[in-house]
């Protein structure tokens, strides 16, 4: 019987291992998509040079919004990778982890919502129809 628990656990562990880093992979596609997704507005904005600072700002809100995104992401791996069985040493490094990456969401949002209300509470302009 304590075989089949240990067999278990094991299995859960491995399982929970691998979709921290599935859902890790996730936040750096999502990362990775958004800087792209920016430099390529940013050399648009470059090349036309038209009201370079609201288009800056849309910019800027969209790459936060994505990045926001992510860290909730990495959140969640981290968790996944401190489910099974974790030591006191694991659950203090998910703690300040979990601690810094809070923080750097909230401080990320309220940039966010600030900018949004100097704006007027617009939607954001960037979309694949849109002329920067």
């Amino acid at each position: 019987m304590w075989v089949n628990l240990i067999t278990m656990e094991e299995i859960f562990k491995t399982v929970s291992m691998y979709l921290a880093t599935g859902v890790e992979f996730a936040a750096a596609l999502i990362i990775g998509y958004a800087a792209v997704e920016a430099a390529f507005y940013s050399v648009i904005l470059i090349i036309k040079r038209d009201n370079l600072q609201s288009h800056k700002e849309d910019i800027r809100l969209h790459l936060g919004r994505w990045l926001a995104l992510s860290l909730e992401f990495l959140l969640a791996a981290d968790i996944l990778r401190t489910a099974v069985a974790p030591t006191w040493n694991e659950i203090g490094q998910l703690a300040a982890i979990v601690i810094i990456r809070t923080v750097l969401n909230y401080f990320l949002q309220k940039d966010i919502d600030a900018a949004e209300a100097r704006r007027g509470n617009q939607q954001p302009r960037l979309s694949s129809d849109d002329n920067i």
